[in-house]
C-alpha cells in the first residue's frame, strides 16, 4: 500500500486549513503567551503578538536585517518581524496556499519586494533543503515548525548553514517531556495520536535539540520551557471551534481539518499531563 509522503501530508493539510483558521483565528499561526504562570487574561490574538514579542526579548534580539521565517504559514510572523527591525524578511512552506496568501497580505500591508523600507517574500520550499546560499541571514526565525521536520538533525544543520556568522537562531517548538524515564506506552499513545491528526513525523525532547544544536557547535546556546505559559492556548482555540461561523467552516474544509478540530484536547490534556512541552532554544553561529 503506497502512502502520502509527510511532505504532501503538511501541505494538503494546510492547504485545507489555513484559510478557516485565518478566518476565525487571525494571521498568527502558533500559540499565545498567557504570562509566566499561564495565567494572564488577555486577548487571543493579543497572545499570540505577545508571544513573538517575549521571544525577541529572551532571545535578546534586538535588531536583524535579513530575516529568514521557516515554517512562515500566512506571513504572521514574517510580517511582524519586517515592520518591527525595518527588515527584509523571507518566508517558506510547503503550502502553495498559504505562501500565496501570506504575498497577498504582504502586498496589502505595503512591504512587498521592491518597496523601500520593510519587505518580505514568501515560497515554496523544503527546511531541509534550503533554496539559499550560506551565510544568507543575520536571523533565522522558526515558530512551531520543527515538530512538522522528519529530521531534526539536517533541519537544524540547514538553519546553521543559511545563517551567517554572529548571527542568531530563534526557534519554538513542540516537544514531549525529557526522558529518562522513558516515555510509558500510554504517552507513546497519546504522541502517535497528535502525530495522525497534525501530520507530526515525530518529536524530541528540548534536551535532544540542545545535544544537537551542541554538536553542530552552534554558540552560547540556551533553551527554556515554556510550556506554562502558553498552555492556555488550546481551551481558547476549543472554546473558538464552536461559534457558528468556525462550525461552518469546518464543514467545508474537509476531514482532516475537522479531525484536527475535534482533537484540540488532544494537546490541552497533553500540556495537563506534562508529556507535551513548548521548547525554546536561541543559539549563535
Amino acid at each position: 500500500m503506497t502512502t502520502t509522503p509527510l511532505s504532501q501530508q503538511i501541505q494538503q493539510f494546510y492547504d485545507a486549513s489555513s484559510g478557516l483558521w485565518e478566518q476565525v483565528w487571525g494571521e498568527h499561526m502558533h500559540h499565545g503567551y498567557y504570562g509566566p504562570q499561564g495565567n494572564q487574561k488577555k486577548d487571543r490574538r493579543q497572545a499570540q503578538i505577545d508571544l513573538i514579542e517575549e521571544l525577541l526579548d529572551w532571545s535578546q534580539v534586538r535588531q536583524a536585517q535579513q530575516i529568514l521565517d521557516v515554517g512562515c504559514g500566512i506571513g504572521g510572523s514574517s510580517l511582524y518581524l519586517a515592520q518591527k527591525f525595518n527588515a527584509a524578511v523571507t518566508g517558506v512552506t510547503l503550502s502553495p496556499v498559504q505562501a500565496a496568501r501570506a504575498a497577498e497580505r504582504a502586498q496589502a500591508a505595503g512591504t512587498e519586494l521592491g518597496t523601500t523600507g520593510p519587505s518580505a517574500q514568501f515560497q515554496v520550499a523544503d527546511a531541509l533543503k534550503l533554496p539559499f546560499a550560506n551565510n544568507s541571514f543575520d536571523l533565522v526565525w522558526s515558530l512551531e515548525s520543527g515538530e512538522h521536520m522528519p529530521d531534526k538533525v539536517k533541519f537544524l544543520q540547514e538553519c546553521y548553514r543559511v545563517l551567517q556568522p554572529g548571527g542568531t537562531l530563534v526557534m519554538a517548538t513542540w516537544c514531549h517531556r525529557p526522558t529518562p524515564p522513558s516515555l510509558t506506552s500510554e504517552e507513546q499513545k497519546h504522541l502517535a495520536k497528535i502525530y495522525q491528526v497534525y501530520c507530526l513525523p515525530y518529536v524530541i525532547s528540548l534536551p535532544e535539540y540542545e545535544q544537537i544544536a551542541r554538536n553542530l557547535n552552534l554558540q552560547n546556546i540556551r533553551t527554556a520551557d515554556w510550556s506554562q505559559a502558553v498552555a492556555p492556548f488550546w481551551d481558547v482555540v476549543i472554546d473558538s471551534a464552536f461559534n457558528p461561523m468556525a462550525l461552518w467552516g469546518l464543514l467545508n474544509a474537509g476531514w482532516g481539518t475537522i479531525q484536527a478540530a475535534l482533537s484540540l484536547g488532544l494537546m490541552s490534556n497533553g500540556y495537563r499531563q506534562g508529556l507535551i512541552r513548548f521548547g525554546l532554544l536561541t543559539a549563535s553561529k
